[in-house]
């Protein structure tokens, strides 16, 4: 079922919350983490990987903004555990670092 971007968005908005790293491990060791650079939409993101937009996010993982979480990413929450915002758009979850 394909929903209307609007209330897609809305859907994904309500279920967006803060996480902290720890918890976000065992997705990190299992392959299912999206890194969402900061100067991309966190939602957007995730509403286009839901909808298998392969346009948009073919272009963001080209430019870098959307990614595999990587060991050295991984590494660093670790080590810093930052305040960190996460959805899931199974069978991932988009992660993003908040300032």
């Amino acid at each position: 079922m394909i929903e209307e971007p609007s209330t897609l968005y809305a859907k994904l908005l309500g279920e967006t919350s803060t996480i902290e790293w720890k918890a976000l491990e065992k997705f990190f060791a299992k392959g299912e983490l999206l890194y969402v650079d900061a100067q991309l939409d966190l939602i957007e993101a995730a509403q286009a990987v839901s909808q298998d937009d392969a346009s948009k996010v073919g272009g963001w993982m080209a430019s870098g903004t959307l990614n595999k979480l990587s060991d050295t990413q991984a590494l660093d929450f670790a080590e810093r555990d930052p305040q960190l915002w996460a959805v899931v758009v199974s069978p991932w979850i988009l992660i993003q670092e908040r300032a």
